[in-house]
């Protein structure tokens, strides 16, 4: 069963990063809707065709943007990738102008320039952080599905990390995460020195482990929360040993942890072969939420909901009811409120939220 859960998936799509489909232009077509992601990274760069950054692990942080291209026949938590190249982008995502940035300067110019197209009180960052066996193309696809279908106001921002993209090299993608650890503060330099107006954390799966790890560094260093506002910090289906999660939890202060919202399933099937790997301790994602109260979060249960496309892991996107109950909350002023948030639940049925004490 392990083993079936874990190679589930294996035949994966082609890297399309960069590939434009010469017959089908997406300049020339003004029904596609275009968003513009900046990436943050600690992959290698890559010559091969449609992957521009591998699985390998670099020694600095690389900068880079791409245009993507979300198709008009799109439906909300889809992600209508193309299954061979050239991609058609009258009935698929694309991604494409990939731009390498030599320096941080460059990078916050160009940040600056997206942040300025916008009006006061939506000139927004979002940090999104993607989790266990996902490619660069995999990552990009699925912040431009989550933007697209939240309605997302401000601009994107992706930190990939050096994921083997491989569903048996857990261990190497776990080692990964953590050593990108190191660049979260230079991540955050970068973001604090734009003129975003405040911060939004969205980090998934194996990646949630790094967010954790990074706000402990900066709560440690006193710099949390100071240099610029953030406004939600969301964990979608946390893979992080759920002892491990409360000794980060213990290390943030109340300020923080009000701020942080765990999106959790007790049918994650990945979570569940992620704990038999790690001896039999429950991942904090598919933990029962009253199991985590007492911990001074927002708890919000998803094990109801089986309308999601691309399963019980990634619900936070591949269902229509729960990527859009994230965007009412992300596109609120002010972000989610403890206060609020219950009511937001109307727009779902049978989602437990639990506001969990400190």
């Amino acid at each position: 069963m392990l083993v079936a859960t874990l190679l589930a998936g294996c035949n994966r799509p082609p890297e399309l990063i960069g590939v434009e489909n010469p017959e089908i232009p997406t300049a020339h077509l003004a029904e596609v809707r275009r968003h513009k992601v900046f990436i943050t990274t600690t992959r290698q760069a890559t010559e091969v065709t449609g992957a521009f950054f591998s699985a390998a692990r670099a020694p600095a942080l690389g900068l880079a943007s791409v245009v993507t291209t979300v198709p008009p026949n799109h439906k909300v938590g889809e992600v209508e990738r193309p299954q061979e190249l050239p991609p058609d982008p009258r009935k698929e995502f694309t991604i494409v102008e990939p731009m390498v940035y030599r320096s941080d300067t460059s990078f916050i110019a160009e940040i600056n320039r997206e942040l300025a197209q916008r009006p006061p009180g939506q000139r927004r960052l979002l940090l999104f952080v993607h989790g266990y066996n996902n490619t660069a193309s995999d990552a990009i696809l699925r912040l431009t599905q989550f933007v697209e279908d939240t309605n997302y106001q401000g601009v994107p921002v992706l930190m990939t990390w050096a994921s083997a993209a491989s569903a048996t090299r857990y261990v190497y993608d776990m080692n990964s995460a953590l050593i990108a650890r190191g660049k979260l503060k230079e991540i955050s330099d970068i973001m604090v020195n734009t003129n975003a107006e405040s911060v939004d954390i969205f980090s998934h799966s194996m990646g949630t482990l790094l967010t954790m790890e990074g706000l402990v560094d900066a709560q440690k260093a006193g710099t949390l929360g100071k240099r610029r506002t953030i406004n939600n910090i969301v964990l979608a289906s946390p893979d992080i040993d759920i002892d491990l999660f409360r000794t980060q939890i213990e290390q943030l202060s109340p300020q923080i942890r009000e701020k942080i919202f765990l999106l959790v399933s007790k049918d994650d099937r990945a979570l569940l072969a992620s704990r038999r790997i790690a001896g039999g301790v429950p991942r904090v994602g598919a933990t029962d939420a009253a199991k985590l109260d007492g911990l001074g979060v927002t708890v919000i249960d998803l094990s109801q909901i089986h309308d999601s496309s691309s399963g019980s892991h990634s619900k936070f996107a591949g269902s229509p009811e729960v990527v859009k109950l994230i965007g009412a909350g992300m596109n609120r002023s002010g972000g989610f409120s403890r206060g609020q948030t219950p009511g937001l639940a109307a727009m779902l049925n049978n989602v437990p939220i639990l506001i969990s004490g400190g």
